[in-house]
């Protein structure tokens, strides 16, 4: 396979592979735009839905978009809003409806109760709204138990809702006047659960639509709760070289070097961030510039801060690390505020553990 090494995409030059924290409603918890800058963080993932009910699409075009509503300079990329159709409806049916022609929300993003028409249109729409650089079809994201009749029905779907946001795409390119050499790129969402066949199926109806790149769709464990690798390399064997794969969902550390492995050059994941508010750190077992990145499984380990035996540790989280905390702050010292539950615990856990996934990425780049 012969690897992307970068692309244009709304007149950026992006370089692969590349992760993305997760930003939901414009926000990487604790942290600001300096903070994810310092942390070699490029790009991030915002949410369609959450933020169409809150600020909402008009206040965020008064700010000229989610970038500079955040003071963000980086990448934005939006999921669609497909993956609150798993998180909410599909777990309590209370909580809205799926049609043919959308979704039906009962609350907004702040769980009041209030009535949202979700359509393939309308989050592309939204979408331009949120100043995305990198936008994706609106899905059907089946729960990882469903049936084979629900997977099958999940993959009419997606590809119907793709055909249709690629035609408001396609007119909203126009209606706002891009440029080719300047405009944002729409994915698809390659849905099929666990089956070889429908994967296959997604993949080539979407790519007869023609898209700019394609996605990893769905629950990304087996029924083991391991990574289905197998199922991956379906995905991405199915859909063509020369243009972005996005594994949506993918990026414990090991994952993403699986991941780069068989060809996939975007990641995005809520592990580093949430595992960070939760006491939990990443540190590479050994220099990351010199081991062997791409078959060393135990380079990937975990510190958990709690520990009675950092009480009085002087020294870095990781002597492998660059990161603001780790060149300014001890063990010690971030043990104690988390102990004493002071919010700059999660602000200086989350920087390391992003800077963590950010050097991975940049010695994975070297083997390109």
């Amino acid at each position: 396979m012969d690897y992307l090494k970068s692309a244009k995409i709304n007149g950026k030059t992006v370089k692969f592979p590349i992760y993305f924290p997760d930003a939901t409603r414009a926000v990487v918890r604790s942290l600001d735009a300096s903070d994810l800058e310092q942390a070699q963080v490029e790009g991030m993932v915002i949410n369609t839905y959450h933020l169409m009910t809150q600020p909402g699409t008009s206040v965020l075009k008064e700010f000229g978009g989610t970038a500079k509503f955040m003071g963000w300079k980086g990448l934005i990329a939006s999921d669609s809003g497909g993956f609150q159709l798993l998180s909410m409806i599909y777990r309590n049916k209370a909580l809205g409806k799926i049609t043919q022609n959308g979704v039906v929300f009962h609350i907004d993003s702040q769980g009041k109760k209030a009535k949202n028409i979700f359509t393939p249109e309308k989050s592309i729409e939204v979408q331009f709204g949120l100043g995305a650089d990198i936008m994706i079809c609106l899905d059907d994201c089946p729960a990882a138990d469903a049936t084979v009749e629900q997977v099958e029905l999940s993959v009419q779907r997606t590809v119907y809702w793709a055909k249709r946001c690629k035609d408001e795409f396609t007119r909203q390119l126009k209606q706002r006047k891009f440029i080719a050499t300047k405009r944002p790129i729409l994915l698809a969402v390659v849905q099929g659960g666990h089956s070889k066949t429908l994967r296959e199926k997604c993949a080539k109806e979407l790519m007869e639509i023609g898209f700019d790149g394609y996605g990893f769709g769905g629950w990304p464990l087996d029924s083991d709760g391991n990574m289905d690798y197998e199922i991956m390399k379906v995905v991405v064997n199915a859909i063509p070289d020369k243009q972005p794969k996005f594994a949506l969902g993918v990026g414990n550390p090991w994952a993403i070097v699986e991941g780069f492995k068989m060809g996939y050059h975007i990641f995005d994941c809520v592990l580093p961030t949430r595992d960070a508010r939760h006491q939990r750190l990443y540190v590479f077992g050994k220099d990351p510039d010199k081991a062997d990145i791409l078959n060393d499984k135990s380079l990937h380990q975990f510190l958990y801060i709690s520990r009675e035996r950092y009480v009085r540790d002087n020294g870095p989280i990781s002597e492998f690390c660059d990161c603001y905390t780790c060149k300014n702050h001890s063990l010690g010292y971030l043990r104690h505020l988390f102990m004493i539950e002071d919010s700059l615990a999660w602000r200086l856990a989350t920087i390391h553990n992003l800077r963590t996934y950010t050097k991975l990425i940049e010695v994975l780049r070297k083997n390109v």
